[in-house]
């Protein structure tokens, strides 16, 4: 997952990115967080932040500063959160949103994409 600290929409999915990560971790899941973003441009995201956003919200998953933007632009990483999904082949298998929610439109937060993705993926 590409995310940062300082979105709205990290901070509307950020409990749901935690139970989704600790419902799956269990089941054979790896999931990884990363934050792209310059920290010059964004002080939000800087290191000291990102480890207590990380700490604050209880992240069962790695939360790692990749600054130059290498990795979010070979992943094609357009906005945050930004999904990707991969099959014990390394072959990338969804990319996609965690569901329909968004910050103001009612829609409950319940990773009901994502998850389905994850079942799918578990179900081979």
């Amino acid at each position: 997952m590409f995310i940062c600290n300082y979105c709205p929409f990290e901070k509307h999915v950020v409990s749901e990115l935690v139970r989704i990560g600790k419902e799956y971790e269990p089941k054979g899941i790896g999931m990884v967080t990363i934050n792209s973003n310059i920290v010059v441009n964004y002080p939000e995201d800087s290191p000291e932040k990102m480890k207590a956003f990380a700490a604050n919200h209880d992240f069962p998953f790695p939360y790692l500063l990749y600054e130059t933007q290498e990795v979010a632009m070979a992943y094609d990483a357009a906005c945050t959160p930004d999904f990707n999904l991969f099959d014990a082949y390394d072959r990338c298998v969804y990319r996609g949103q965690l569901d329909g929610s968004r910050p103001g439109n009612e829609v409950p937060v319940n990773g009901k994409d994502l998850r389905a993705a994850l079942d799918l993926v578990l179900a081979g």
